[in-house]
Parts: C-alpha cells; sequence; structure tokens
C-alpha cells in the first residue's frame, strides 16, 4: 500500500472516531467516548507521520494522547498525570514554533492580552478549585498561555489551534471548579481540543515545509559568494 493511500485510510479514520466521539457525547453514550477517544490522537499522528510531519510534533499528538487516556479515570491522581502529560506535549510544540516561526509581526498587543487572560481566569479560578490543584493548575496555565501565544509565530492556522486549546482546558477549568456550564459541556471541551490539535498540526507541518529566511549576515555571505563567482 502507497503511503498516499495510507495517509488517506488514516485520515478518514480520524474523521470517523471525530464523528464516533462528538456523537457520542452529544448523544450521552459514555461507552462511545471511552472506546472513540483513544483512537483520536495516534491517528492524527500517523496521518502527520505519514505526510512529512516533524517528528517532534509527532511526539506532542502522541503525549496528547497520553492526556487523554488519563483524563479518563475519574481520580484526581489521573488528572495530574493527564495534566503533565499534556503539559510535555506544550514544551514540545514551543519548541517547534522557536524552531519553525516565520511570522515577524508586531505581537505586544496580542502577547498583553493572553497575559490579562492568563491573570484574570487563574485569579477568578483560584478559591473555587480543590486546594491541592491551585499550584499544579496556575502552573499548567502559565504553560498552555506561553504555547498559545507562541502559536502564532508559525502562521494563522497554528496561532488558532494554541487559542482553541487555551479556551478548551479553561472549560476543563471551570468544570473542575464547579462553575454553571454549557450544555453537553464535555462536546465542547473534545470540539474545541480537536479543532485545536489538527490546527496546531496543520499550521506547523506547513510552517516546516516553508523554505528557511536566510539571516542578515547568510544574504551577505550568499551576495559575496555570488560577487566574487561572477564574470569580471
Amino acid at each position: 500500500m502507497s503511503r498516499d493511500r495510507l495517509g488517506h485510510l488514516l485520515l478518514a479514520a480520524f474523521a470517523l472516531a471525530v464523528a464516533g466521539d462528538l456523537g457520542s457525547l452529544l448523544a450521552g453514550v459514555d461507552v462511545g467516548h471511552s472506546v472513540c477517544k483513544p483512537l483520536l490522537m495516534p491517528l492524527l499522528a500517523g496521518y502527520t507521520a505519514l505526510r512529512g510531519g516533524p517528528r517532534l510534533l509527532v511526539v506532542a499528538l502522541l503525549f496528547g494522547w497520553g492526556g487523554d487516556v488519563l483524563l479518563l479515570f475519574d481520580a484526581e491522581v489521573a488528572f495530574l498525570a493527564g495534566m503533565a502529560s499534556f503539559a510535555v506535549g506544550h514544551v514540545c510544540y514551543l519548541v517547534l514554533f522557536a524552531r519553525y516561526g516565520t511570522t515577524r509581526g508586531r505581537s505586544g498587543l496580542l502577547g498583553a492580552g493572553y497575559g490579562v487572560a492568563l491573570v484574570g481566569t487563574v485569579a477568578l479560578l483560584w478559591s473555587d478549585l480543590p486546594s491541592e490543584l491551585r499550584v499544579p493548575v496556575a502552573g499548567y496555565s502559565l504553560l498552555l498561555t506561553a504555547m498559545a501565544f507562541r502559536a502564532t509565530r508559525s502562521g494563522l492556522a497554528a496561532g488558532l489551534g494554541g487559542a482553541l486549546f487555551l479556551l478548551s482546558d479553561t472549560l476543563i477549568a471551570t468544570g473542575v471548579a464547579e462553575w454553571p456550564q454549557l450544555p453537553r459541556p464535555d462536546f465542547w471541551i473534545m470540539l474545541t481540543y480537536l479543532a485545536a490539535q489538527w490546527l496546531l498540526a496543520q499550521g506547523v507541518s506547513a510552517a516546516a515545509r516553508r523554505p528557511a529566511v536566510p539571516g542578515p549576515g547568510q544574504q551577505t555571505a550568499g551576495a559575496t559568494t555570488r560577487s566574487a563567482s561572477a564574470p569580471r
């Protein structure tokens, strides 16, 4: 079987798993969610690898899979372990954005906005979170916000993916704090999360395929070489 055909099969399987998971959440069928959720990130990681995505991107998606599986268990230790798995994935994303970041637009206002969102959300949630989760959630929120902000360096798709990841995890945190929730809160959490991981995978893969832009020193060196080799 060719790589292209296998990639198409994995993409189709991922789409089916997404539909099955979201449909199960809407219908309140817990067993469907338990079956489909562990399939999602391995299928996306396999598709990303076959499409030539960076290895570290595949690693980030697989740490997302670890978090997905751990959060299926209704226990505080599983919640903390899942959060740690996602945190490692965010570190992988930060490295990828540094390696393949290409945009150089002004980001001061956006950074300030993310900073205000971080401080405001943690401050509002703090008293409603279980005491043993306050510091871990605050630390994770800082890392997640940094990932979402830095994602903008790798293009629009990655930037949107980072923002949706932040939204998804904020919905989880408000649920842990027992704030009022939207109907079918797990559906909205998974919808934003899956869109986030898809956009991050596509955005980083696209950024990795772009030709590297040489820096000023490299351009000067290249120009000098061409000048020296040109006919006189």
